[in-house]
């Protein structure tokens, strides 16, 4: 519509390029408009159902290998194995379809937001319509309370401010004009005569010009950044994806192999080598895997909301315990979104606010308390929060506010203006004095003092002391602290003419208030954890580039003798090409004011590093970037829904530290399904190498029942406990794993190969051994006992290898050999499970077993006491070498 933008044209150049007038639109203009665009909301997508949802859960490959599997074991009759196989999945389709209708939430959220009325002029008279019917060129009235409906610009603002932090980032309400802005590429947060669709107006009113409806407007565009912005897959699910395209093709290979050669021996019929080929696939086939991931997440997301991190979605545990980049939000999130006094200047001396017992009959302290529109109500303190941050400071030290308001009776003031930079009030004590206090910017007010007040008296101002004033000011301006002066003057009457050039004059300076939005008291704590656990905390603020500075060295994200080059505005990064910013962006630990498109490209520009980052926000503003991050952690008391929605976890209470507890439980969790990995498929080459050696050397195999009840027993109940052992006294001392690492990293790898072949040379060495050593004389006894011997002890060895997988390379007697309850009973459940087997007649001749006496029972229990033994040994040599 326009050459130039919005911001930098005069009311006739609006009026022309909108092709509206000071009497608004006519009801035919409206209509024409609202045709050509649409209503004044967010688009919607068309919301999937509920069964389209379910179905599109199939599409993931470990599922489909996880069907396939199930319908393999229901061919070989294990309709149990099957109908376990099946559950599962279902299980996670359901999950899945729940994760996704919750995350759905967030566009529904920012639609929600929107005004649900407008003033508007229409036909050259006020009237009241919806806000979506609202189009460009209408011309709004707003006032204190409001919702902006539209991005509207200015063409009157008398005394507002407006409050925006959820889509800018800036701590407090802001300033608005109606004046011509001439500045070229202005940020969101400069651009100071427009309001914007979903502010609040906190004070004062004004009339302006609808600039952008609907999906046009800031807010609109933010929200089809959400629409577009694509689910990034976790570590966890790329991890799953990848192993099973990889087990399932090796399997395959084996399965196919093992039929072959079992063929050309020509000992066994088709039938049988099929089924044990099918057998084969179906045992080898960690199907358990994503029940205990599944389980071991669920299980990790209560103890995570026990300390107040919710998790909306269940991969997002594991994933930040790979995070190597927290990019936070400052305002809410790092700071406490409330202002504070911190710093007082009052009879020349320069103190600490939370030190200082101000008596409230100081001048100062009423000037603070009296030249305030803070109101009191049954919510607590309402207003500005400056304002309200100068009462609360008096609250806080017990002192009697509202009686001293109500004491000293407003009469008369002069409001403040964005050009003079300050406000007086006219106040008249219960003696009749009328007193009058001044507060405003430091530079305005000097120029109206000509006295001082030290330490009760008062004389003239001399030009030390302006100067000593300015000093100060500017020692607090470069902490980023907000700083007002004060000055007051009796006065025998209210004057009549309330003009700033004849009342604001000659009056008598009384000191310096420092105000700032605090960090969090916790939150440095955190920022020294994070460091020491390899992660890098990163600030993206919409606030300006001094009070971002200062706020991240306070915390330690910078450090307090680092240079500006670690720090860049979001003008300075529209000037880098994406290949210049994703070469520097490790330069880079502070941003300030960006846009929300800025937030987005520097969790890409990371994410592009193979960084895995975290993303924290609490504001409309950080709800695309939430949701392009890794994982997305909303706040949960300041936080918008639409930031929680598109959040994979939510802070309870908002607590930064409570980040670095969820990081130490992601470790915890992915360090025990890697547990859980190592002794699944250690045991299942186990299986694989027993059965093929089997049928290379021609002995008698594991019939397929055998194969499949091993399985079962021994890879469900000790592999879930796995998952609830508690973390290693070092991980929080490690170094980030990140994204190229894998379930095979660390070492475990390695382990799974040796301790798969362990597993099984032991049992094929148990089946020799009792076949040249038999207790039967009969052939076909003797064979039968040494099957069964191989099924027990490759049964029980797995048992006794899930000590082993307590710690990857720790010994087993340093972690607690019987510290993790759930594990002994998971073991002992499962052993008498698979004796059942044996020991019991009727179950022994289903299973084609027969019974041990105490000497093979005696070499099945010393077969498993050696496989601890062997990897004992072997992690020590580990630890020796990486020493």
């Amino acid at each position: 519509m326009a050459d130039k933008p919005w911001y930098q044209q005069t009311t006739d150049e609006l009026f022309a390029n909108l092709d509206t007038q000071e009497q608004g639109l006519t009801e035919a203009t409206v209509k024409e408009r609202r045709e050509k665009y649409g209503e004044n909301k967010l688009a919607a997508k068309r919301q999937t159902t509920l069964l389209e949802k379910f179905i599109a859960q199939f599409k993931d490959f470990m599922i489909i290998v996880l069907i396939v599997a199930a319908l393999i074991a229901g061919a070989t009759g294990e309709l149990v194995d099957a109908l376990i196989i099946l559950a599962v999945v279902i299980l996670n389709a359901v999950f899945g379809v729940f994760q996704e209708s919750k995350a759905e939430d967030a566009i529904n959220s920012l639609r929600e937001m929107a005004a649900p009325v407008a003033h508007v002029e229409r036909n050259g008279q006020v009237i009241t319509v919806k806000s979506d019917e609202l189009v460009p060129g209408d011309i709004v009235h707003l006032e204190a309370g409001d919702i902006v409906p539209a991005d509207i610009r200015l063409l009157t603002a008398n005394v507002m401010k407006v409050e925006e932090a959820a889509l800018t980032g800036e701590s407090v309400p802001v300033n608005k004009t109606s004046d011509v802005l001439a500045e070229d590429d202005l940020a969101l947060g400069d651009r100071s005569n427009l309001v914007y669709m979903t502010a609040n107006i906190t004070t004062g009113r004004g009339t302006g010009v609808v600039v952008a409806t609907g999906m046009k407007t800031e807010v609109g565009q933010i929200a089809g950044m959400i629409e577009d912005t694509a689910e990034t897959k976790t570590p966890l699910q790329e991890n799953l994806n990848q192993l099973g395209k990889w087990l399932t093709a090796l399997i395959l290979a084996i399965a196919a192999l093992v039929f072959v050669i079992g063929m050309v021996r020509g000992e066994e019929t088709l039938v049988n080598m099929l089924l044990t080929a099918i057998s084969l696939a179906v045992a080898a086939i960690p199907e358990g895997l994503p029940a205990i991931v599944t389980i071991t997440l669920a299980l990790g997301t209560q103890r995570m909301a026990k300390r107040h991190a919710l998790i909306r979605k269940l991969p997002a545990v594991e994933t930040l315990g790979s995070t190597d980049i927290i990019a936070s939000d400052k305002t809410g999130t790092l700071t406490q979104n409330k202002m504070t006094v911190e710093q007082l200047y009052e009879n020349g001396q320069l103190v600490d606010a939370k030190q200082q017992q101000v008596d409230l009959t100081d001048p100062i302290a009423l000037a603070m308390v009296l030249n305030n529109d803070g109101k009191f109500t049954d919510d607590g303190l309402t207003g500005d929060p400056t304002e309200t941050a100068l009462i609360q400071y008096y609250l806080d030290q017990g002192e009697p506010a509202a009686a001293t308001i109500s004491n000293n009776k407003r009469v008369a003031e002069i409001p403040f203006d964005s050009e003079r930079k300050l406000m007086s009030t006219f106040n008249e004590d219960q003696d009749g004095n009328v007193t009058q206090y001044v507060k405003g910017a430091p530079d305005q007010l000097l120029k109206r003092v000509d006295r001082i007040s030290l330490n009760g008296e008062v004389r003239s101002m001399t030009d030390a002391d302006k100067q000593q004033i300015l000093t100060t000011n500017h020692q607090l301006a470069t902490q980023a602290l907000r700083v007002l002066a004060f000055a007051y003057k009796p006065v025998d009457t209210v004057p009549t003419d309330l003009s700033s050039e004849t009342a604001e004059q000659h009056l008598i300076f009384i000191g310096l208030i420092a105000m700032i939005d605090p960090e969090r008291p916790e939150v440095a704590q955190a920022v020294v954890e994070a460091h020491e656990a390899g992660i890098r905390p990163i600030m993206i603020t919409g606030d300006h580039r001094d009070t971002a500075t200062a706020i991240a060295k306070r915390l330690g994200i910078l450090d307090k003798n680092s240079t500006d080059d670690q720090v860049i505005t979001g003008a300075e990064l529209d000037k880098l090409s994406d290949d210049q910013f994703d070469q520097s962006v490790d330069q880079y630990a502070v941003y300030a004011r960006v846009a929300p498109e800025h937030k987005v490209r520097i969790v890409n520009a990371w994410q592009k590093r193979g960084k895995v980052v975290a993303m924290t926000g609490d504001g409309v503003n950080d709800a695309p970037a939430l949701k392009a991050a890794d994982i997305g952690v909303g706040m949960g008391i300041t936080g918008t829904e639409v930031s929680k929605g598109a959040s994979d976890m939510v802070l309870a209470d908002d607590n930064f530290s409570t980040i670095v507890v969820a990081v130490e439980e992601g470790r915890k969790v992915f360090a025990n399904i890697q547990k859980a990995l190592q002794y699944l498929l250690s045991a299942n080459i186990g299986e694989v190498l027993t059965l093929f050696v089997m049928t290379l050397l021609g002995w008698q195999i594991l019939a397929p029942v055998q194969i499949l009840w091993i399985n079962l027993v021994t890879d469900t109940f000790p592999a879930i406990a796995l998952g609830l052992e508690p973390a290693e006294p070092n991980i929080m001392k490690r170094k980030p794993r990140g994204r190229s690492s894998n379930f095979f990293s660390g070492g475990v790898f390695g382990n799974v190969i040796y301790q798969g072949a362990l597993e099984g040379l032991i049992t094929l060495g148990v089946y020799g051994l009792s076949l040249k050593f038999p207790v039967h004389t009969s052939a076909q006894l003797a064979h039968a006992d040494a099957l069964t011997m191989a099924f027990a002890t490759l049964g029980l060895i797995q048992l006794f290898h899930a000590f082993n997988s307590k710690s990857i390379h720790d010994s087993i007697f340093k972690v607690g050999l019987f510290k993790n309850r759930s594990l002994n009973w998971a073991i002992l459940t499962a052993f008498l499970l698979l004796a059942v087997t044996i020991v019991v007649p009727g179950f022994n001749t289903v299973f084609h077993l027969t019974e041990l006496n105490v000497l093979q029972w005696g070499t099945v229990f010393g077969a498993g006491i050696l496989m601890i033994a062997i990897v004992e040994i072997v992690k020590l040599i580990q630890r020796q070498f990486e020493k």
